[in-house]
């Protein structure tokens, strides 16, 4: 039996026929300036071995030993975020039956086409797509592939670790609050840079697998908290109130990151990467969907119409308590800020070697990924209401690359028959992610509306 290392370096991005560079089309047009001219032609000279080479140094493909239990929780942690603590508030605007329904279609929705990127990612014999503009780019064109998926993908990416920042300082402001109640005028810039400091140095983690030990502590935090929240509610079983009927909160899903995860996972033909890759999957979102209804019903039933958007909120005693379930947030959104950019600093590496010739090396993932890190940080200290924004815009490309773009991809690549169980699936799931992208923005834009009022840089 081959290496699976071996065996598939051959199939990794910059080997696959129609795909020059893991992150731009193959009809890019040439550089005008010397300098680029010179790059080009040096790139364009590499050797496939060279190509292999590039492949093992690039965070997504330098590794793949991962065991099925590492997507578990890379999954956990990129999908039990701290909006759950928001859910108890979105069922108080819905109502029990709605509410809890909506939380389940959605589940449903993302678990389907979670599944649906797993079979996709080797649905070619002999290649592996482990990106998601790859995907795109084999489902759609070289060009139109990558312009259809990539910004999206980035969008939610980045947004995602400037989301992160911001969470990250709050919660440690809250937990310091709590503690310390001293520091409590101590401004939460200061905690957001404290958490960027902390990624600068996490970021030079190499590549995704090496997250797995930050991951698995990510998850357990985010089950942590989510399980405080849930006994405490249910401790403090107050009876519900008369609830009103509004939008229901988004929350984050994995499906960006989903071909990524399976890629640092070995395949041969005896075992494809995909059975992996479903355990793994299986177990997270069962965890998943316990955490999210648990959660829910716990802090709508004790709280009723009366509970804030962060149940945390609402508990308020005891401090330790509360103050236990921050840090918790804490530690799990420094893992997940980190699952949600390992793909961007492939896209930015993949870019400077593949494209503009630069070569590969600690100096150059040292520079790249601290200029990343601290613009997000900059942005999350300037814009503290960066939630807002990220549900305004990011409602668009959330519900594209979450719910019905993988649904699309299935339908053009396996053309299931009219009416069969996958085609019906599929056009559901997509009627309903475009809807979420045309409603999602209406709460993004009230909560920008109202931070303003107060907003303060550098608050």
């Amino acid at each position: 039996m081959t290496n699976p290392d071996q065996s598939s370096s051959a199939v990794q991005a910059g080997s696959q026929p129609g795909y020059t560079s893991p992150q731009l089309p193959a009809n890019n047009p040439e550089p005008t300036n010397p300098q680029g001219n010179a790059a080009n032609a040096n790139v364009a000279a590499r050797t496939t071995q060279q190509e292999a080479d590039i492949s093992s140094w690039l965070p997504i493909t330098a590794n793949r030993n991962a065991k099925w239990w590492y997507s578990a929780f890379h999954n956990v942690t990129a999908v039990v975020g701290a909006g759950v603590l928001g859910l108890p508030f979105a069922l108080s605007q819905l109502g029990w039956t709605a509410g809890i329904l909506a939380i389940v279609i959605s589940w449903v929705i993302t678990f389907y086409s979670f599944w649906q990127l797993i079979i996709l990612h080797e649905i070619v014999p002999g290649k592996r797509f482990d990106r998601y503009p790859e995907l795109g780019q084999h489902c759609f064109g070289p060009k139109l592939g990558y312009w259809i998926i990539m910004p999206q993908q980035l969008i939610v990416q980045v947004a995602s670790s400037i989301v992160y920042s911001v969470t990250g300082g709050k919660s440690l402001k809250k937990f310091f609050d709590l503690v310390i109640p001293s520091w409590a005028d101590v401004r939460q810039t200061y905690f957001i840079l404290f958490f960027t400091v902390c990624q600068l140095v996490i970021s030079q983690t190499p590549n995704f697998n090496s997250l797995k030990g930050i991951s698995l502590i990510a998850a357990v935090m985010s089950c942590g908290y989510a399980m405080i929240s849930f006994v405490a509610s249910t401790i403090r079983g107050a009876h519900h109130h008369q609830h009103v009927n509004h939008g229901v909160r988004s929350h984050a899903t994995s499906e960006n990151v989903a071909l990524e995860i399976q890629a640092t996972i070995p395949s041969t033909p005896e075992k494809p990467s995909k059975v992996a890759m479903w355990r793994g999957v299986v177990v997270a979102y069962i965890i998943v969907i316990f955490c999210y209804l648990a959660v829910a019903i716990s802090g709508f039933w004790a709280f009723g119409n009366a509970v804030e958007d962060d149940v945390l909120i609402s508990l308020e005693k005891p401090n330790w308590l509360v103050a236990l379930a921050n840090i918790m947030v804490f530690f799990h959104v420094i893992g997940s800020y980190q699952i949600f950019s390992m793909p961007v600093f492939d896209v930015i590496e993949s870019y400077l070697v593949g494209n503009l010739g630069f070569k590969p090396g600690r100096l150059l993932r040292l520079i790249a990924r601290s200029l990343y890190v601290l613009l997000a940080g900059f942005i999350a200290m300037c814009i503290p209401f960066f939630g807002g924004l990220l549900g305004l815009f990011g409602g668009l490309v959330f519900s594209s690359t979450s719910y019905y773009m993988p649904c699309v991809m299935w339908l053009v690549t396996q053309k299931p028959k009219r009416f069969s169980v996958h085609w019906i699936a599929s056009w559901i799931s997509i009627i309903i992610g475009v809807l979420l992208a045309v409603f999602s923005p209406i709460g993004g834009a009230r909560q920008i509306i109202v931070s303003a009022k107060t907003y303060k840089i550098f608050s």
